[in-house]
């Protein structure tokens, strides 16, 4: 299923580029600065609040809450999950952080300021990724839909599906809103779609082939991939980073050569 999914991806990347009649820009990047990045930090949400990244990381008994200084990667402050939760995506709304978990069917919220827990709330399902913007959350679940939720109550409004040309993109992971587009990572790739968050179409792909190479991770772990989204509104900065990388990359976008 996995390997479908990612030649599917690929696929849409060197259609969009070798077809000008396909209306889907292809973006490679360039590399503006490089940030220290905890390498035992399994990334699952990620984004940036004044001058702060904030990061929610996973697997069981090390998942966790976390500010970061963005020049140094240090950790100023931090709040456990639980050791039997495997944490997932994060974003905020209004003075709150919001967190997923994998497999519990658990949310959580968590005041910005304090890192102190307000509540939990319940949803059916797997929690990959979310996003926010004034209106509302965007949740992921690993699947080719998104849910969108009620940003006080977190329940479920209705669902859009991500497709390229009616086809479905599944593995849908980390969400970041950045100017009105939706940009999700697709799990296992070197690929970023930007997803209009309206009907679920996508309206471009970023291919980061190449951005940290496997052999440049410090680690064998497969699961060492890309994930990681997070955007500066204010200084229209992109950051981008994996699964227990040891750097984030603030990156500028370039369309393609077709």
């Amino acid at each position: 299923m996995l390997k479908h999914v990612i030649v599917t991806t690929l696929a849409l990347a060197a259609s969009a580029g070798a077809s000008a009649q396909v209306n889907v820009p292809v973006y490679g990047y360039v590399v503006k600065n490089s940030y220290p990045h905890d390498p035992k930090a399994f990334t699952q949400g990620l984004f940036f609040r004044d001058g702060h990244l904030y990061e929610t990381t996973g697997r069981n008994g090390t998942s966790s809450l976390r500010k970061v200084e963005l020049n140094t990667g240090k950790v100023v402050q931090k709040a456990d999950m639980p050791q039997e939760i495997f944490g997932e995506g994060s974003t905020p709304v209004g003075n709150d952080i919001v967190a997923l978990t994998w497999t519990s069917q658990v949310g959580y919220v968590y005041d910005m300021k304090t890192f102190k827990l307000k509540q939990t709330f319940k949803y059916v399902g797997e929690g990959w990724g979310l996003a926010s913007d004034a209106k509302q959350v965007y949740m992921s679940d690993g699947s080719s839909f998104i849910r969108i939720l009620e940003p006080r109550t977190y329940k479920e409004l209705r669902r859009i599906q991500v497709t390229h040309k009616g086809q479905p993109i599944e593995r849908l992971n980390e969400l970041e809103m950045v100017d009105g587009e939706l940009f999700s990572n697709v799990w296992g790739s070197e690929l970023i779609l930007r997803i209009d968050p309206a009907n679920g179409s996508v309206k471009g792909v970023i291919n980061l082939e190449g951005l940290l190479p496997a052999a440049q991770r410090g680690t064998l772990d497969p699961d060492a991939v890309l994930n990681g989204i997070a955007w500066d509104a204010k200084r229209k900065r992109l950051f981008v980073t994996g699964k227990l990388w040891p750097r984030v990359f603030e990156i500028e976008l370039r369309p393609q050569e077709r």
